[in-house]
Parts: C-alpha cells; sequence; structure tokens
C-alpha cells in the first residue's frame, strides 16, 4: 500500500521504517529540513536500537523515502498516518494546533479518496475536529471528495520501538464504516501472524483507550511508590512485596518498580490531559490526580534524604549522577527523574559529575553552561573524589560494576539509589552506606 506519515519524529520513523520493512511504499514527511537531509543520508536524530538499520536498508531498497513537500507525500498516498507532536498546552490540555494544522493541508492537497489515521495520541474528540477542519478546507475549494478519519492508537516503548510495533501484543483501530476497518485490517495482517488481535472499535473508544493504557500503568507505578514509603515506616521489605503481589496474574510485575518515577514524553503529559478532559467534563478524576502527585512527591522524598545524610548542607560537596534519560535505551531526557534530582541538587549547593550513556547531548543542551554541573566521559569517571553517588536510570551497565573499583575512586563510599539496583545487604558487606527506595528511616 502506499503510505504518507506527516511527522518524522519518533513514532513517524517506527511507523514508517516498520511498514516499508513488511513491503509498503512509504513516503515521511516533516517540515524540518535539517532531519529530512539527516534522514535522507541514512542517520536518524534519535537514539532507538535497530532504527537506523531499518530506515538505512527500506530507504536504499525504495520502499521508504522522505520530504519536506507535504502535497507530493498526500496525494501519493492513499492512508496518510498523522504523526505530529501533541505537546502539552500550559492548562494540561494536549496542544493539538499541529494535528489540526496537518489536516488543513491535507483537506487542500487531497485529490482522491483518502483514509486519514491519527497516529499521534490525542484526546477524545480530536477525529470529529480532524474531520470538520478538513471538510472546512474542501468547501473552501468547492470540492466534494470522500475520506475517512481513523484512530489507531500507538504503543510504543521508547528503547523497544521496532520489537513493540512488528510483534505488538495488539492492534486498536477506531472507525465508523466496516470497509476502512477491512483495510486497516489488511494493512496490520503481517504483523498479526501469531494471532494477536486487531481490536476493531468506535472511534471515540479508541482515542480514549491510549489514555487509559498510559494513566493505568502510570498509577501502577505510583501505586508501588506508595507501598515503598510505607514500606520505609514499617520495615517491610519492599522486594519481597513486589514478588509477593506481582506474583499473583491479576496483577503482574511489570511496572511495579519502585524508584523516582515515571517521566518522558508519554505518561506525565497524559495523565495531565486525561486528568484535563474529565475535569472539562465535570468529572474529578481522584485516583489519577493523586497518582501524579505522589508522581511528583517521589523526587523530593529521595532528595530530602540526600539532604538529611548531609545535614541540610550541600555547599562544597560533589556529588556524581548516573544515568540522565528518563528510561533505559533512550536519550530522551523529557520529563526525566535526573533533570529535576539535578537541579534541586544544584540550588541546595550541590556540584554534580554527570554520566549517561546516551543522554548526555541533550543533558548538556537542557542545563546549558552550569559551572556546578559537569559530564563525564564515564561511570566510573563521574565518581573521581565525589561525596556520594547517585542513581536515576537503571541502565544495564550500571547493574553489575566493579564495586572495588567504585570506593577506590569516591571520597567516601556512599550511595542513595533511586533504581534499587542492588542487594542492600550485599552493599553494607562491600563497605558502601547505601540507601535505596523503600528504605526503612
Amino acid at each position: 500500500m502506499k503510505l504518507a506519515i506527516i511527522g518524522a519524529g519518533y513514532v513517524g520513523l517506527v511507523t514508517g521504517a516498520c511498514f516499508a520493512e513488511m513491503g509498503n511504499d512509504v513516503i515521511c514527511m516533516d517540515a524540518d529540513e535539517a532531519k529530512i537531509k539527516t534522514l535522507e543520508a541514512g542517520r536518524i536524530p534519535i537514539y532507538e536500537p535497530g532504527l537506523e538499520d531499518f530506515v538505512k536498508r527500506n530507504s536504499e531498497e525504495n520502499r521508504l523515502s522522505f520530504t519536506t513537500d507535504l502535497s507530493a507525500a498526500v496525494k501519493n498516498s492513499l492512508i496518510i498516518f498523522i504523526a505530529v507532536g501533541t505537546p502539552q498546552d500550559q492548562d494540561g490540555s494536549a496542544d493539538l494546533s499541529m494535528v489540526l494544522q496537518v489536516a488543513r493541508d491535507i483537506g487542500r492537497h487531497m485529490n482522491g479518496y483518502k483514509v486519514i489515521v491519527e497516529k499521534s495520541t490525542v484526546p477524545v474528540g480530536t477525529a470529529a475536529k480532524v474531520r470538520q477542519v478538513i471538510e472546512e478546507e474542501l468547501q473552501k475549494r468547492g470540492e466534494v471528495i470522500e475520506f475517512d478519519v481513523v484512530s489507531n492508537p500507538e504503543f510504543l516503548k521508547e528503547g523497544t520501538g521496532l520489537d513493540d510495533f512488528m510483534k505488538p501484543d495488539r492492534i486498536v483501530v477506531g472507525c465508523d464504516d466496516p470497509r476502512v476497518a477491512e483495510l486497516m485490517k489488511e494493512l496490520y495482517a503481517p504483523f498479526v501472524r501469531t494471532n494477536h488481535p486487531i481490536i476493531i472499535m468506535d472511534v471515540v473508544s479508541a482515542e480514549l483507550t491510549k489514555y487509559a493504557a498510559n494513566a493505568f500503568l502510570a498509577t501502577k507505578i505510583s501505586f508501588i511508590n506508595e507501598l515503598a514509603n510505607i514500606c520505609a515506616r514499617t520495615g517491610a521489605d519492599i522486594a519481597m512485596i513486589r514478588q509477593g503481589i506481582g506474583s499473583d496474574p491479576r496483577i503482574g510485575n511489570l511496572f511495579l518498580f519502585p524508584g523516582l518515577g515515571y517521566g518522558g514524553s508519554c505518561f506525565p503529559k497524559d495523565m495531565q490531559a486525561l486528568i484535563h478532559t474529565s475535569l472539562s467534563l465535570n468529572y474529578a478524576p481522584r485516583l489519577l490526580e493523586a497518582a501524579e502527585v505522589i508522581n511528583y512527591d517521589q523526587r523530593q522524598i529521595f532528595l530530602n534524604r540526600i539532604q538529611e545524610y548531609f545535614q541540610g548542607d550541600l555547599r562544597g560537596r560533589v556529588l556524581a549522577v548516573w544515568g540522565l534519560s528518563f528510561k533505559p535505551q533512550t536519550d530522551d531526557i523529557r520529563e526525566a527523574p535526573a533533570l529535576t534530582v539535578i537541579s534541586s541538587l544544584v540550588e541546595r549547593g550541590g556540584k554534580i559529575q554527570a554520566y549517561d550513556p546516551e543522554a548526555m547531548a541533550a543533558a548538556r543542551q537542557h542545563f546549558g553552561e552550569n559551572p556546578a554541573i559537569s559530564f563525564a566521559n564515564s561511570g566510573y569517571g563521574a565518581l573521581e573524589g565525589v561525596d556520594a553517588l547517585i542513581i536515576c536510570t537503571e541502565w544495564m551497565r550500571f547493574r553489575e560494576p566493579d564495586f572495588d573499583r567504585m570506593k577506590s575512586l569516591m571520597k567516601a563510599p556512599v550511595i542513595f539509589d533511586g533504581r534499587n539496583l542492588y542487594n542492600p545487604v550485599k552493599m553494607v558487606k562491600r563497605g558502601f552506606q547505601y540507601f535505596y527506595v523503600g528504605q526503612k528511616i
């Protein structure tokens, strides 16, 4: 099939590359000329394991192309995926300006029947707005052209995006016409050969499904952090409790790790958007609001523990930070706990020596020139002469370090572990003062 992907960001690139991998003719459009030139050269502007190989191979085999020409992308495609950003607005709602601008442009340039697919995460009612905008543009042209609007939310996890797309747990399609449902089933048929379902539903339900999934997972993270804080006051072992409840198949152990809370481009934004939608409908989403409060309190609790250890005075203290991205296997630092931790420690007088395997460039850009923040070339490099190590992201390379080497580099063998990577008993035997999430106060 001939497909257009409007927006060559994370979602757009993964979507386009994976559809091309299955033999479709895909054109990815983005207004950023520099990004398009980079992609045409076979390089990608983000870190995502395996994606660059997908892009390069499918480009070389002429199944995947890139352009800044939206008109050409629209005219030469049957199915058009909208994959532009929906950033959080000041009131917490999703900013749909880019989505609706794309809809206007589609209405101006479409030359025959098209299926317009919402791939961006958008609130309930967006498909109706997209339809209205396209119809308005067609009326201005004095033309009547048939089209359909479909909601097809993505369920990609940064770091495993290719596997998530190529081997999906489920594919959700929201549409109002059985013929369009069959077309979408045909498009996705190669991805569901192992019987993972294509779930057809109405458009509004599909739009809400994406928010519901992310809100549930975010709430699950806040739940285990709430329990960790209770453990800190009772002496119970949060690791054992996680094992005890996670082995129940009704609960499961995924997204049940105590830590510094959720971050990234999805959970915080989508939680706020769903809360805003609920409030606009005169319903108070108490559970969602509580999950948000717990999430941000979690970082303050962690910071307070560090502050207390240093008796309220971080002036002159040098602190190593391992992990800057919001999760492993990505260079994405949006809403990363490390940003809050570093900023707060610097405000309190601390100096930071930071390291991350992939997110250093993004972090440098975020913090700018700050004499209190330096970046090391390795995890061990960040430890030289520090008063403590703070772990913010659970990269695999941090799980089994050379502890003797660490001790030899650090001024004091003190670790504040925001991801509970190590066994507390073993850490004490190794000669470390080890503080973790859920530890008895």
